[in-house]
């Protein structure tokens, strides 16, 4: 019941907090830069960040139609608890008059979770240039209804729209994802200028090691110490055509360049393995990335500890059948999959793929940790992606304590819920 009322008011109480923002928006009058797509966003606004610097503000840790409003506004939640809304809601008119921020390029990273959301923050944004980068099943149980109702023919259909509709918002430029194919019918009716990204026009050469990851694109090389997927280079272009935009030099150097947790983070564990954790977030394009990109390195013993894709909704079914496939075309030596989903679906079909003796199925993290634990010889590559609390099976495998630092969801709120679960 809860949650039923949360949904049918969240833009609601989210249009509130969007109509003073719009005030200081007004107020402080940037270029609104927007970064939207299933994935690729926050790398992409890193990319941009680490080119552009002090040039520009950016919304981190803000990308939905509460925390862009909240950004904006400069609201933090600090506590989470339900009390805590008083206070945003007080402060929200007085915020709406402050000082304007100083920098005069505003970065922002919009996400479409739910249909709505695509219109609602491209009416309080009015970008003046997007970057579109990709569109895949992420939250695609809240798309079930009005695929159902025959608005859309699919989910993918829906999806595509709602961050189409930030695309055509765009006042000046859209750079897009010419590859995918829901994105090229959205945007056949562009009003604006628009810059198509190819991957067999321009991406030339791509490595990737344990040592990092090297790209060539339109014939500029750019050099990293931390593992990207190939998908990234989308990032790459797009960072180039913005910086050639707002009339500045970027660097193809990018050997100090860090994101944030939980991405292919390259961590060293116990008895000499090492860690890729990508345990931010999960669907089958992302998974697919990161295989991809693990099958290039060499050396080492490869497991993978995979976890549920999660809110699928209608779809659940069809598309962990899809990591079925993905996963018996890599190189791994031993597979756990954790979470219920990924029993049901994925491994019946995985084990007509492969030797059964390779795979695991458990259904919480502490038995994937177990497992690892006992089993583990020296020297493996450890590749986590995915949700069920894979962050707190690494935290406990790191060689470095200290590392637990470099995880993602350290928050009071998430060491709770892993504590649920025997973390």
């Amino acid at each position: 019941m809860i949650r039923i009322l949360k949904k049918s008011l969240y833009f609601f109480v989210a249009g509130y907090f969007r109509f003073f923002a719009k005030i200081q928006l007004k107020k402080w009058h940037p270029q609104v830069i927007v970064i939207t797509g299933s994935n690729g966003k926050t790398t992409t606004l890193h990319l941009l960040e680490a080119q552009l610097g002090a040039a520009a503000r950016y919304s981190h840790h803000a990308n939905s139609s509460f925390g862009i409003p909240f950004d904006i506004l400069d609201l933090k939640r600090t506590t989470f608890a339900p009390q805590e809304w008083l206070r945003l809601f007080v402060l929200a008119p007085v915020r709406a008059w402050k000082k304007p921020y100083e920098k005069n390029i505003y970065v922002v990273e919009a996400d479409c979770d739910r249909p709505g959301e695509g219109r609602f923050l491209a009416t309080l944004l009015q970008p003046e240039v997007v970057i579109w980068l990709s569109s895949a099943r992420t939250h695609s149980q809240n798309f079930d209804k009005v695929v159902a109702s025959g608005k859309f023919t699919s989910v993918d259909a829906a999806i595509a729209h709602e961050f189409g509709m930030i695309a055509h918002a765009a006042k000046k430029l859209v750079l897009w994802n010419g590859d995918n194919t829901a994105m090229r019918e959205i945007m056949e009716s562009a009003h604006v200028k628009t810059v198509k990204i190819e991957e067999k026009k321009l991406l030339q050469d791509y490595e990737v090691s344990r040592t990092g990851t090297v790209m060539t694109i339109a014939k500029k090389k750019y050099s990293f110490g931390l593992l990207l997927p190939q998908e990234n280079w989308y990032s790459l272009y797009a960072m180039e055509k913005i910086m050639d935009y707002v009339g500045k030099k970027s660097s193809t150097d990018l050997r100090g360049f860090i994101l944030p947790p939980g991405r292919s983070s390259l961590l060293r564990g116990q008895k000499s393995s090492v860690i890729v954790d990508s345990s931010y977030n999960t669907n089958v394009a992302s998974v697919e990335a990161v295989l991809r990109m693990v099958k290039q390195i060499h050396g080492g013993a490869k497991w993978l500890i995979l976890g549920d894709l999660t809110e699928q909704g209608r779809n659940e079914a069809s598309e962990h059948e899809k990591i079925a496939d993905l996963v018996a075309a890599g190189d791994f030596v031993k597979i756990i999959l954790v979470g219920p989903r990924l029993r049901k679906y994925t491994l019946p079909k995985l084990t007509l793929k492969m030797n059964a003796k390779n795979i695991v199925s458990v259904l919480g993290p502490k038995e994937a940790l177990e497992i690892i634990t006992k089993q583990l010889q020296g020297g493996e590559l450890l590749v986590f992606k995915g949700a069920r609390f894979l962050e707190g099976v690494i935290e406990h495998l790191l060689a470095d304590p200290d590392d637990v630092k470099k995880l993602c969801r350290r928050e009071n709120i998430w060491v709770q819920r892993r504590q649920q679960w025997g973390l």
